[in-house]
């Protein structure tokens, strides 16, 4: 019995002995611990300590708490977002003022922070690389497991993101991550755009349904065509309500597909009979029995345009199809850049209405040949593709919106409380564990100043 009390007493002295403070060895000495895998205890869950409010920015030397932006934009426009030197001090000057917009540097967010001084970590993945609990009321309200990132494409992290940026669908074809999504709205964690209006973006129909309220709010000119031209459209719950009574050849949509997939062009009601049966083999939700529909005319066009919208910058964009399909957003497509007139920003502003309020968004419409006339065909979100000879001066568009509603939220918004600060030793771990001002608003009353268009491109369409 004395033997075994001696040998629990010696267990006790040397956990107390392994959470000790010891002196360090070199400046690098945490840094190595990190890359061999031993963090020590406060380092290895140092994301789950209570936040602190005894404590401020510039007292006794402490850093404040970096914030973590979590990027959902796998492979998109070939951004990196990730921090190249996360964890780093730059000067005050590079912290308060971006690098120039033609100055694309291989981090969309190095040497960026806040306006308060607090540093931004960023990690870059895919929908399908996290898993999300979230307790709002907890002093943790939100946890993410990465199975890999950006940063570490072979192992898995943990973070706790202050705020989102989303380039990626939540739900495509096969795939539905809309659970993930939930967890972090369920925890009021802050995006771009915001979680609201990318939930009602992934159905088709609910997007058609705002896009109408508009055209509906907006009536008609003085020369009697309507402000916000809409395509005539018909809806069908499911293949038993199916009676299409516009015009042939028409284009039938099943479903949320994106890209031209779930889309066909219906010569005449025989073929329209066949497609019916075949949407009666689809899957709907709930009880339907089948997936739902939209109908609309086919209408002959020699050119679509896209009106894009990223904060308060505006571009526009004529595309033609040069692989001869009959969607313009597939294959291959000849891109000009147009000037932003009037009726076009109107189109937008319009439209960054949807939904309580759109951050990133593209307009699409098409010309028609015969009569001149222009129809709004649909609005894309916060995934919106954007033209490979401008991606990345828009992505940078992206970045100061980014930044600039972030220092909204935390510097003079509901999160901007006493922020947290950096227990010693803790930055260069979360370095090794985590990788990684705003658009000038125009003057009242003017044009926002275009951007002097480039020259014209052959590209794929098929993620613009």
């Amino acid at each position: 019995e004395r033997a075994s009390q001696i040998t629990f007493h010696h267990r006790v002295l040397l956990l107390l002995y392994l959470h000790l403070p010891r002196p360090r060895k070199g400046p690098t000495t945490t840094s190595k611990r990190a890359a061999r895998g031993v963090l020590p205890p406060r380092t290895m869950f140092g994301f789950l300590r209570r936040n602190s409010n005894s404590s401020n920015m510039d007292g006794g030397g402490e850093a404040p708490r970096p914030l973590q932006l979590l990027a959902i934009a796998a492979d998109k426009d070939a951004a990196d977002w990730v921090s190249a030197r996360s964890g780093t001090r730059a000067s005050t000057e590079q912290r308060h003022s971006p690098p120039p917009l033609h100055a694309l540097q291989a981090s969309l967010m190095e040497e960026v922070s806040l306006e308060d001084g607090r540093a931004i970590q960023v990690t870059q993945c895919a929908w399908d690389d996290i898993m999300v609990s979230a307790e709002p009321k907890s002093s943790v309200p939100i946890v993410v497991h990465l199975r890999k990132s950006k940063a570490h494409p072979k192992r898995p992290t943990t973070i706790k993101p202050d705020f989102c940026l989303v380039r990626n669908e939540v739900s495509v074809p096969g795939k539905d991550f809309r659970n993930q999504m939930f967890g972090l709205m369920f925890a009021g964690v802050e995006s771009v755009n915001s979680f609201s209006s990318i939930y009602s973006f992934c159905e088709k129909a609910v997007i058609q349904a705002e896009l109408f309220k508009i055209a509906r709010k907006c009536g008609l000119d003085e020369k009697g065509d309507e402000v916000f031209p809409m395509m005539d459209q018909q809806y069908f719950a499911s293949y038993a309500e199916m009676m299409y009574s516009q015009s042939f050849p028409a284009v039938v949509k099943i479903g949320s597909a994106h890209a031209g997939y779930g889309k066909m062009r219906i010569t005449d009601h025989h073929q329209m009979e066949d497609f019916r049966t075949c949407l009666a083999m689809t899957k709907g939700s709930g009880d339907s029995s089948s997936a739902y529909c939209c109908a609309e005319p086919f209408i002959e066009g020699d050119y679509d345009l896209r009106i894009q919208k990223i904060g308060s910058h505006y571009r526009v964009f004529k595309r033609t199809s040069v692989s001869g399909a009959w969607k313009t957003n597939t294959g291959s497509a000849h891109l000009e850049h147009l000037e932003l007139t009037p009726k076009y920003k109107r189109w937008a502003d319009e439209a960054a209405e949807m939904f309580g309020g759109l951050d990133i968004l593209t307009v699409d419409a098409i010309h028609e040949s015969s009569t001149g006339r222009e129809y709004i065909l649909e609005v894309n979100g916060t995934s919106s593709g954007l033209a490979p000879d401008v991606a990345a001066e828009d992505n940078l568009h992206i970045r100061d919106l980014v930044v600039e509603k972030m220092n909204a939220h935390f510097c003079h918004g509901p999160g901007a409380a006493v922020p947290q600060v950096l227990v010693e030793g803790e930055g260069q771990a979360a370095e090794e564990q985590v990788s990684g001002p705003a658009p000038g608003a125009a003057e009242e009353g003017a044009m926002p100043a275009a951007s002097a268009p480039p020259p014209a491109t052959v590209s794929s369409a098929e993620s613009f």
